[in-house]
């Protein structure tokens, strides 16, 4: 392939540009490709399963605004019904049939959401979810997994510490340490780790008080923020046996997967069913949302019907709530099985390719997010992701950049394929990836 995107000037100066004047020159970390190198491209538009950046360039684009656009870039159908949207009003902040809508469509694909609010992120979700499942139970911990992503609420950056589960001790400076010390670390797909967690808080809730006790287990079941783990076989239902039997709740972060990986989620999937479910990228269609639902009892505990207080200006807006109802409709069974195709397309292409130059590396693959990890063996929880060779995956994103794949710039995120993404994008994608990894 030829190398069209080595300029990338304007870009550049963009970059530097806003980095006068915002923290980084960006608004969220992993945008400023610290961990790959060089700079961003400061995109301008983008239509289907590309974007084009200031200077012109044109990539196949696999971060998807992480996520979701699952029926591409502008999708017309989409446009159309924000365009009407707009023309009545951006936010009310009062109650319009949009929101009830929206409800009604999750709840119809979600038979463990009884009820649900919606916000505007899912760390808000995150974050008012654990409110609730604390209010709900009485008890203030909640077990999380290391590597797993739940928004940065002060409660959910903590990491574990030198043991495989621990107290959480603060990842972020201004996080401080009574936050951190409610969260718990499991390691993911380590079943043993999460029940040693329960036995230490049963112990601690009968020598002292209820409050010690496990209020939730948050967990993504198919981890995406240390690239695409699948969950193995019997971890998500030993999850659901042990809250079952500890009284405490589960709560499936699917901010990422819902929508995505099955019509349902991955609880559809994978046939378990949790407490609580968050929800966000898809159900938007690209604009800020985010949502957290489940049995009505819980739920009922929100406010105006119960004590546990939680809000939001901007929450249930009609522009957000067309997105998603717009973007629902476009998710039937033939878009599923275009995904899949798409996804599985990729990646035989890309074990092909590993293959071919005797390079080390695992395409994990859950429906239409992937990740191609550096390394010589599956990838089951956040050790193992820690120890690939990221200095690798830095070198190719690089020359994927130029041949115009866009990437997600961390090894540790899930690659989005939409619906958008036809055999001729994935046939150039393959093509591309021959030429990076032989390269490497």
């Amino acid at each position: 392939m030829v190398n069209l995107n080595s300029d990338r000037g304007q870009s550049e100066a963009l970059f530097k540009r806003a980095s006068r004047v915002i923290p980084g020159g960006v608004d969220s970390p992993v945008r400023a490709f610290r961990t790959v190198g060089g700079s961003p491209p400061f995109i301008e538009r983008g239509e289907g399963c590309r974007v084009w950046d200031r200077d012109g360039n044109s990539y196949i684009d696999y971060i998807g605004s992480w996520g979701p656009l699952i029926l591409g870039h502008a999708h017309p159908s989409v446009v159309q019904r924000l365009q009407e949207a707009a023309a009545l009003g951006f936010s009310f902040g009062l109650p319009s049939r949009l929101e009830g809508e929206l409800a009604e469509a999750i709840i119809g694909r979600f038979p463990s959401v009884e009820k649900i609010r919606f916000v505007n992120s899912g760390t808000e979700a995150a974050m008012s979810a654990i409110r609730l499942a604390r209010a709900f139970t009485g008890r203030d911990k909640v077990i999380k997994f290391a590597g797993c992503y739940h928004g940065h609420a002060d409660s959910f950056l903590a990491a574990a510490g030198s043991g495989a589960a621990t107290f959480g001790l603060p990842d972020s400076p201004g996080v401080t340490v009574g936050a951190a010390r409610d969260t718990l670390i499991a390691r993911f797909n380590d079943l043993d780790s999460a029940q040693n967690l329960f036995s230490q808080e049963v112990t601690r809730y009968a020598s002292i008080n209820k409050k010690d006790g496990v209020a939730a287990v948050i967990v993504e079941p198919v981890a995406g923020n240390m690239g695409v783990i699948p969950p193995e076989e019997g971890f998500l239902e030993g999850l659901r046996a042990l809250c079952s039997k500890q009284g405490s709740l589960l709560i499936f972060d699917e901010v990422i997967t819902g929508f995505r990986v099955a019509k349902g989620g991955a609880q559809e999937l994978f046939g378990i069913r949790p407490d609580m479910t968050l929800f966000g990228k898809i159900i938007g269609g690209g604009l800020p949302v985010g949502a957290f639902g489940g049995r009505a009892e819980v739920m009922n505990l929100l406010a105006p019907e119960g004590p546990v207080y939680q809000a939001g200006t901007l929450s249930g807006n009609p522009l957000a709530m067309t997105a998603g109802l717009a973007t629902l409709a476009g998710l039937d069974v033939a878009a599923y099985k275009t995904l899949e195709a798409a996804g599985a397309s990729l990646q035989q292409g890309l074990e092909q390719a590993l293959k071919d130059f005797e390079i080390q590396g695992v395409v994990q693959r859950v429906g239409s997010m992937l990740t191609l990890f550096f390394t010589d063996s599956p990838v089951r929880h956040f050790d193992d992701a820690a120890r690939v060779d990221h200095r690798r995956f830095a070198e190719f994103h690089r020359r994927m950049l130029e041949r115009g794949v866009l990437l997600p710039p961390s090894g540790y995120e899930a690659w989005f394929i939409s619906i958008a993404h036809d055999e001729e994008a994935v046939e150039k994608t393959i093509a591309a990836a021959r030429e990076a990894l032989k390269e490497l």
